[in-house]
């Protein structure tokens, strides 16, 4: 998947690790991993190993998401829970480093891959975090997936309580979001120190049903 800003390439656990895992020693407090079941990595061969065994099946299907500005990868995303015989898709495994995090870069490796998953006939595009991760929930927010509710007591992750919020876009929005978003990542709505114009949630959350 190529944009502007980043690609969107199939995690390759021979060609990517080295760089994803010196882009997520910057995270010197672990905050990226709190939601995850997994992480952090405190060596490159535990990392490689990781991404050697998320690799090998297609549900979750990993992406590495590769910062056109240096030409390697910053963060990874994942396609999940994929039904295709109901056309309903999920991104999650979401771990950017801060290389990657609020930049145009991390904003359009989500469009890219909403768009795709359109393109190819999904009628549901899901996101779910942990119901105490509010910057995820911000984020789903402002990237145009409304909100559905809590599933209480819906996992158990490290050892700890996981209710799940649900958030979504159907195919019936995506040609108004797909408008938000390539107003906002149009090089226009930059200025020349590339700080942003207009708000992408100034786009998209007129577009949304609910908001939680």
């Amino acid at each position: 998947m190529e944009g502007h800003y980043c690609q969107v390439e199939r995690l390759n656990p021979h060609v990517h690790p080295e760089a994803l895992f010196a882009a997520n020693t910057l995270d010197t407090d672990g905050r990226m991993w709190t939601y995850l079941a997994y992480g952090p990595f405190d060596t490159l061969e535990n990392y490689r190993r990781w991404a050697d065994d998320a690799c090998r099946d297609s549900d979750p299907l990993f992406y590495a998401i590769v910062d056109r500005a240096t030409d390697r990868a910053a963060g990874v995303a994942s396609y999940m829970r994929i039904d295709s015989r109901h056309g309903t898709i999920e991104v999650g495994h979401i771990a950017y480093s801060p290389l990657l995090q609020r930049s145009p870069a991390a904003t359009e490796a989500m469009y890219l891959m909403m768009k795709q998953a359109f393109e190819l006939g999904y009628r549901r595009y899901e996101w779910k975090c942990n119901a105490l991760n509010l910057p995820s929930r911000v984020a789903a927010q402002r990237l145009g997936f409304s909100f559905e509710g809590v599933f209480r007591q819906a996992a158990v992750i490290k050892g700890r309580n996981c209710d799940t919020a649900w958030y979504s876009a159907l195919d019936t929005e995506w040609a108004a979001l797909k408008d938000a978003f390539e107003a906002w990542l149009a090089p226009v709505n930059f200025d020349e120190h590339g700080i942003q114009r207009l708000q992408l949630s100034a786009l998209t959350g007129p577009l949304l049903k609910r908001r939680g």
